[in-house]
């Protein structure tokens, strides 16, 4: 199946060629859908914090958060071409000949595009650059003459959002002032992640082709925002393993060779990205998304609700340590065993059946469980957003842990799985907190922490012809599915993702 050029193509990523070989063997026996035993709803899975024990954890955050070194992780490699998706299309059929008028008849969210597009923030970018090219924007627009605009706006050319990454991307405008997604998570740092010396750490993961880009960025921009904030900046960057990539095969389950007859490899998922994130020392992690940013007027929830869910996680943390602390020094008598227990299942959601009874394999249990890491996940109302949300879920012994799940994981042909899908009342906006050290300071491995039965294989093509791929397991997924797992509902205002070109022009991402 292999040649000895394969071989030689397979080492140069890091790869085995037993990894190749397992990764063929998934393909043709495909995954494990999950098991759901339940949504997790609030007061089921879903911690809902009134306003007493917000101001309290929010307190605790400010008050212990100086005995950690924190950090921001920003998953932030992906290309903004879907957000253009629309736009690509609105630009083909005006090339066709289609007129702009029966264009913005025919499509809604053109007609928003063109009646608003002075509202983005880019707007005075694109008339510049037009201008330098002897191209009046205004003009263009009065005379519906779209094509320039669109080409522009997209093309190398002119600003090439087409092929930016979306960090780069000017997102909000207040008055004269401009942002990228990227600078807006600079702020958000400086507001809730600053360190006690007032460093603040965040970690960027980006694609090989943007890494200059982004650097240049961050040069142009950070000075002004250490003086606006009265902070240091320590940004880093990285990229996916090459290692984590996963061959690509044909229909039939052979692997899919291109035209220079070499392998395909696609890149694994989010999942990947396991492996930078456990490469980071600092104490507590957050996780958000590049794309889910606010400007300044509405940034004080989101603020507010990141020091709720630090304060959780510190509180359950500091628990958590100090069972560690006497598990290890040998004093885990009965009581505190029952203690433990007690605190594992209502405040952790360890599924009790676990525990049944004083017997040592109760206490091996209990402990293996309490060494791993935490994550807090916040959790927004599901008003319909596509995407993963969380659920109880059966292992194979049939006891429940709480997982955040996509649809794409689960049998929605079985009625009773579909069911509890529909019931979700909740959706995950990738708003998560780590606690990723035990009680001496060790960092955990994250790759012992890793459910690897819940990747999948998704369809997608290459010059035209089918292919299958394997996506590893999900970051916040199976990646994470052996952590100590607890969800706190935060509101909706905390999630303003940014999918389509005019999600920029939703009332969150105005002013």
């Amino acid at each position: 199946m292999l040649s000895k050029e394969d071989i030689e193509q397979i080492k140069k990523k890091g790869i085995t060629e037993e990894d190749v070989k397992h990764q063929v063997e998934i393909f043709k026996r495909g995954f494990p859908s999950v098991d759901l035993a339940a949504p997790a709803t609030p007061g089921d899975g879903i911690l809902v914090i009134d306003e007493e024990q917000m101001a309290n954890y929010e307190k605790k955050y400010e008050q212990d958060i100086g005995k950690y070194s924190v950090l921001k992780f920003i998953p932030a490699s992906g290309a903004a071409t879907r957000m253009f998706k629309n736009v690509y299309q609105w630009i083909q059929k005006l090339k066709e000949g289609q007129a702009p008028d029966k264009l913005m008849e025919e499509d809604s969210s053109a007609k928003k595009f063109f009646e608003r597009i002075t509202d983005f923030a880019f707007w005075q970018d694109l008339s510049d650059v037009m201008g330098n090219n002897g191209l009046d924007a205004l003009d263009c627009l009065e005379n519906k003459d779209f094509l320039p605009l669109l080409e522009y706006m997209l093309e190398d050319k002119g600003l090439g959002y087409g092929s930016l990454p979306k960090g780069l991307l000017k997102f909000h405008k207040k008055n004269s002032f401009r942002r990228t997604a990227f600078e807006e998570h600079l702020v958000e740092g400086a507001l809730y992640g600053r360190n006690i010396n007032g460093d603040v750490n965040i970690h960027f993961t980006v694609s090989p082709e943007h890494m200059e880009l982004f650097k240049d960025h961050l040069n142009s921009v950070v000075k002004s925002y250490e003086k606006m904030y009265d902070v240091r900046y320590n940004i880093h960057f990285s990229i996916q393993d090459p290692s984590t990539d996963t061959l690509a095969v044909d229909m039939d389950n052979k692997p899919f060779r291109v035209d220079s007859g070499e392998l395909l490899f696609r890149p694994g998922g989010h999942g990947a990205l396991i492996n930078n994130l456990n490469n980071l020392e600092e104490d507590v992690i957050f996780i958000k998304n590049i794309d889910n940013v606010v400007p300044d007027r509405l940034k004080q929830p989101t603020v507010q609700y990141k020091k709720i869910i630090g304060g959780v996680l510190i509180e359950l943390q500091e628990e958590i340590h100090r069972l560690q602390e006497i598990i290890e020094k040998g004093d885990f008598s009965d009581k505190v065993y029952d203690e433990a227990v007690d605190f594992a299942c209502t405040k952790l959601n360890f599924d009790r059946t676990l525990f049944q009874g004083q017997d040592e394999k109760g206490k091996e249990r209990l402990c293996e469980m309490l060494f791993s890491p935490l994550r807090v996940c916040g959790m927004v109302k599901n008003e319909g957003e596509p995407g993963g949300g969380p659920f109880w879920v059966y292992s194979e012994d049939k006891t429940r842990s709480l997982q955040i799940i996509e649809a794409s994981q689960i049998n929605l042909d079985d009625p009773g799985q579909k069911e509890i899908f529909n019931n979700s009342t909740h959706f995950n906006p990738v708003d998560i907190v780590c606690g990723v050290k035990s009680w001496n300071g060790k960092k955990y491995d994250f790759k012992k922490y890793i459910d690897p039965e819940t990747g999948f294989i998704s369809h997608k093509s290459k010059d035209s012809r089918p292919l299958k791929a394997y996506e590893l397991p999900g970051l916040w997924n199976g990646a994470m599915a052996k952590w100590i797992t607890v969800f706190v509902e935060v509101p909706v205002i905390t999630f303003n993702p940014v999918k389509t070109i005019n999600d920029l022009l939703r009332a969150e991402h105005i002013g």
